[in-house]
Parts: structure tokens; sequence; C-alpha cells
């Protein structure tokens, strides 16, 4: 087994977030000329979350909702549908200048037009997660967690959100919760408070058993020398990241899973797909290939649920790195955010190539 698991538990799987809605324009049309649009409830951690939920583990959300919100009301039913239980406090809105849930406006682009993506976040109810509203010690404790997920997006989100991502970790490594970080790195979150977060970074990966992010992530949340630049063909490259993987297991010495994807953009309907995970001592490689892109959001969270799903069966290196390799390319034919594999069948169709129809 590549990591130990607790075998008590009631949870395989649990995640923070800040929940929020995603609009996108019908018909692959950009978001500026667009009259209709299709909403949707999403967050990082949750698309993570739906695959083991959706092929039978018990998974948990930790989020909180703005009372009385017919958004609110939303998210919760979309939740439910994915099998996705959910504990969070409901905050007042405060006013039309209130709180409330996020707001992302994004099209999926088509051809040689790339996907465009509008942030609207001012006022996020999520930015008000912490620990007191939560009873950690009943959910690690006497529950009991597998894997706690956190990514980058949710502990930059604000100070109160960095510090509570930091207090799960420290609780469930405590009680035995492996955790599992995927940095998730976004300039826009980082900016002016770069000393702040790379602090509280370091310490939540200091934590970890599971770490994920490509070279950026590694580079500027951890501060990790990256790979060497300029004229590398891919080989070159992926060996250059595995030297620097190596580095950060040297500073990271508690981590024992590493994983990465590799993507090229052909066009915003074709992309080339690969990913990298080392377990233990044991690397895997798939090199990248060409797969058809509906709606490019979600792939990378979608490859982090299928390896996370993976590790909690207990499966191989191998195993694991194609299941989430095959829930990045399912994610990306779909037009929301999170992937629904209908089996691990389907996810092993994928992985071969195997297209043909299913009776």
């Amino acid at each position: 087994m590549i990591v130990d698991l607790r075998r008590d538990g009631n949870w395989a799987l649990v995640v923070p977030t800040s929940m929020g809605v995603r609009i996108t324009p019908s018909g692959g049309q950009p978001v500026h000329s667009s009259h209709a649009f299709t909403m949707q409830a999403t967050s990082a951690e949750t698309n993570v979350a739906t695959i083991a939920a959706s092929l039978g583990l018990p998974a948990k959300v930790l989020t909180c909702f703005v009372k009385d919100s017919p958004i609110a009301r939303f998210i919760q039913s979309d939740l439910r549908s994915r099998n996705l239980a959910c504990e969070g406090s409901e905050i007042p809105q405060g006013g039309p200048w209130g709180c409330r849930h996020q707001f992302n406006i994004a099209d999926s682009g088509f051809g040689a037009r790339g996907p465009h993506v509008w942030n609207d976040r001012a006022g996020e109810v999520g930015q008000s997660l912490r620990t007191k509203d939560f009873d950690l010690d009943k959910l690690f404790g006497q529950e009991g967690v597998q894997i706690l997920h956190m990514s980058g997006l949710i502990a930059a989100l604000s100070p109160e959100t960095g510090e509570f991502c930091l207090a799960l970790a420290r609780e469930a490594k405590k009680h035995g919760t492996r955790i599992s970080f995927d940095m998730n790195y976004r300039a826009s979150f980082w900016k002016g408070r770069e000393t702040e977060l790379h602090g509280i970074f370091s310490q939540i990966a200091g934590l970890c058993d599971i770490l994920v992010g490509n070279e950026e992530d590694f580079q500027l949340a951890l501060g990790i020398e990256g790979p060497e630049q300029g004229g590398q063909d891919l080989g070159a490259k992926i060996d250059s990241f595995q030297r620097m993987i190596g580095r950060v297991r040297a500073a990271y010495p508690g981590a024992r899973v590493f994983g990465t994807t590799l993507r090229q953009v052909v066009s915003a309907n074709e992309h080339l797909w690969g990913s990298v995970l080392l377990a233990g001592d044991e690397w895997d490689v798939i090199l990248p290939r060409a797969i058809p892109v509906l709606d490019r959001i979600g792939g990378g969270d979608a490859f982090v649920g299928g390896m996370l799903y993976g590790l909690l069966k207990g499966y191989d290196a191998a195993q694991c790195n194609r299941l989430g390799w095959a829930s990045g390319a399912l994610a990306v034919t779909l037009l929301t955010d999170y992937a629904i594999p209908a089996d691990e069948g389907q996810l092993a169709s994928i992985a071969g190539g195997n297209a043909r129809v299913v009776r």
C-alpha cells in the first residue's frame, strides 16, 4: 500500500471549500456576446471529491452558506446529487451589500479562441470559514477520516481560511488522517501577501503525505528551485521535473506521493494530456497524448480526484496515475467542472483509448 490509511473511519475523503456558482454561455459562445447562460455549483475541492463520491466512497464537504439564499439552496441540492455529505454554518447575508457565494463567469472557448474566465469573489461567504464552526475532534477522532484534501485556492482565500486549513491539517495529523494538498498557486490571490502565504503553505506542506502541483506551484508557493528552462524536448523536461521533485522531497520528507499533470494546448478543443506520479520510490509517467476537449475547466481537479480514489482503494502507482489521467480526460468532455464516472470500467476504457459504444 502506498500510504497507510485508517480503516475505522466513517469518511474516505473530507474537503474544506468555499462554494460558488459558475455561469457559462450556451453553445460554446463567448461571455461578452451571449444572452443564454447555464448555472452550475462549483469549487475546486468538490470537483476533486466528486470522483470518489460517485464511485461509492463516503465523502464530506466542510463549508459555509449564506442564510436563506436561493443560491445556497441550489448548491446544497447539487452537492446531494453528487453523493457529497455537507457540513457548514449559515451566515446572515447582512443586506444587499453583505456576503454572498462567489460567481465564476467563464466560457469554454472554441478552436483558436481560448476560454475566458472572470472571477467575481467580492464579499465571498467562504472567507469566514473558522475552526470554531466545526467539531474537529468529533470529525477526525470519533468519526474518522482517511484523507483530508485541501487546495491552495481555499488556503489563500483569506488570512482566516489559511489558518483554518492549517488547523485542519494539524488536527488531521493528530488522528492519523493522511493529508493531501494541491497547491493551485494563483498570482491574484498572492499579490501583496507573499510572505504570509509562503509561511502558511510551507507549514501545511510540512504536514502532508500527498503533494500535487506543477513547476510554478512548487517554485512560487514553496520556494523550491525549479527545473531547468529552455529548449528541452519532452523527455528532458520530465527528467528535469523529476529532479525538482527530489528537492521537494528533501524539503518536505514527510510526503510520500507527488503528482502533476502535463498539458499542452493545441487548440481549445484539443490538448495533449499526460501525468507524472511519484509514490514512495516508484515513478509512473504517462506521456502526453491528444484528447478532445469540450470544456477544459476541472481537468486538473479530476486528475487529483482519480489519483486519490486509487490511493483510497489501495492501488499501485501505475493504477493511481491512470485513474487520475482518465478522470481528467473525462472531465474535459463534460460541461460541468467535475466528472462523475459511471464506474471504474469507464475510466479504464478512457485510459485504454477505447471509445466504442457500450451496450
